[in-house]
């Protein structure tokens, strides 16, 4: 099933098409993965083209498993902003008292948001503020 979901990340696609279609069909590729297939995509993630991960991150709340938690975690480290708020806002998701703990256990995380704040756009800033709330209710 990672072979799959590498093949749909890596086509391409116009803008329209991965969000009208192919995030749909990743999702529901994801819902199937099995623990190797987690594995390999844990494994592959951070040497896969920016792009690639942007799809990714955008289609990892589906069951906002511990699995998908750490692939966020590891694309925040990136240098890419856009990356980077496409994870907040898929965390955003992320509900339970244990991943808050785990966010809220790196500072970095919350000191790139809130050094974003200032600058972002008015959508990107609802975005952030909503993450923070989110994470600190």
């Amino acid at each position: 099933m990672y072979k799959e979901l590498d093949n749909l990340l890596s086509a391409d696609t116009t803008v329209d098409s991965w969000y009208d279609d192919g995030c749909v069909i990743a999702s529901e590729m994801l819902s199937e993965f099995s623990p190797s297939d987690w594995e390999e995509l844990s494994n592959q993630v951070l040497s896969k083209p920016i792009e690639w991960q942007r799809k990714v991150a955008y289609c990892l709340d589906n069951k906002c498993s511990v699995h998908e938690l750490i692939i966020l975690i590891s694309l925040l480290n990136t240098n890419d902003e856009e990356l980077f708020e496409i994870c907040i806002d898929t965390l955003r998701s992320y509900s339970s008292q244990e991943i808050k703990k785990m966010i809220l256990d790196n500072p970095q995380i919350l000191q790139r948001v809130n050094d974003l704040l200032p600058t972002a756009s008015i959508p990107v800033r609802k975005m952030l503020e909503d993450f923070l709330a989110k994470i600190h209710s």
